[in-house]
């Protein structure tokens, strides 16, 4: 799966591993979700497009190499222009090719995603430089935000303490097409990122939270993954809640994450693994978060 192999090499070993990608095989897939969105698949995070008479506003822009091709991708659907970029948190793979974009459109995001993509991460797993200026979104938002384009009302609301601190879902409302950015990893095991403010507590409230607010028939962009639904952020709930009860019980037993590991005590889920994030390393996610609490 080239989406999350990319994701994992430039998360386990840094940006500079962008470089010995040969982007010029990567292929920005479009297709038509319902009214007037659309999701472009390439490498990295999944986009969302919403395309019409006043223009394009892009959600999330994968990694800065393959900006031209997203454009001309997007140009191919559409020869209005992006109006607006929206970042559904800060990570590379759905943040890179900002600066590109910046130069055309306004950026938005939530409050936190600007304050980690200025001020970069230095910690032992990995290390990301400060973005330029010209990748940092210029309007930002705490709680939730509204763009009215295209007939859509294109609503950005903040899940707090979910995939990271700056998490937001984008929901095009006419359409009935919701964006979930990182919340969600359809059918593979999450990538919940501590450093940047992350919890499985806030990743479970923002399901609770898109389940209420949404539509029932809602289709579903997720981060990484096919096109979804509501089914599937039930499954995605339903597996969490069981791991972390296992693991729970394997802590109170007083086995380390090691044992738990030789143990295999996540084994049902073996289908859930992808290169990121296999069974081990969500045991040590899972153990992290149950330690904080």
């Amino acid at each position: 799966m080239r989406l999350v192999a990319t994701l994992a090499l430039c998360i386990a070993v840094g940006l500079p591993a962008l470089a010995q990608r040969d982007w010029s095989q990567v292929e920005i897939k479009a297709t038509k979700v319902a009214g007037t969105v659309y999701m472009l698949e390439g490498a990295g995070g999944n986009i969302g497009i919403t395309v019409g008479d006043d223009g394009v506003v892009l959600i999330d822009d994968q990694f800065a190499p393959l900006a031209p091709k997203i454009k001309a991708a997007i140009e191919a659907i559409s020869d209005k222009p992006i109006r607006f970029v929206m970042n559904t948190h800060w990570h590379g793979d759905h943040t890179g090719g900002n600066e590109f974009f910046g130069e055309i459109a306004p950026i938005v995001s939530h409050d936190n995603v600007r304050i980690r993509l200025a001020g970069g991460m230095d910690s032992p797993a990995r290390t990301v430089a400060p973005a330029p200026p010209e990748a940092l979104p210029i309007l930002t938002f705490n709680d939730r935000l509204t763009i009215h384009l295209n007939g859509e009302e294109v609503r950005a609301i903040h899940l707090p303490h979910a995939h990271t601190d700056g998490d937001a879902v984008v929901w095009f409302t006419e359409s009935n097409v919701l964006h979930m950015g990182d919340v969600l990893f359809s059918g593979l095991f999450p990538y919940i990122d501590i450093d940047s403010g992350g919890s499985v507590d806030g990743v479970l409230s923002g399901f609770d939270k898109v389940i209420a607010t949404v539509p029932a028939d809602v289709k579903i962009i997720p981060g990484h993954g096919p096109l979804s639904t509501i089914d599937d952020i039930r499954n995605a709930k339903a597996m969490i809640l069981d791991c972390r009860e296992i693991v729970r019980a394997a802590l109170a037993e007083g086995k380390t994450a090691e044992q738990m590991k030789e143990d295999r005590i996540l084994g049902k889920y073996d289908s859930w693994s992808w290169g990121f994030i296999n069974a081990d390393r969500w045991i040590d996610t899972l153990v992290r978060d149950l330690a904080g609490k």
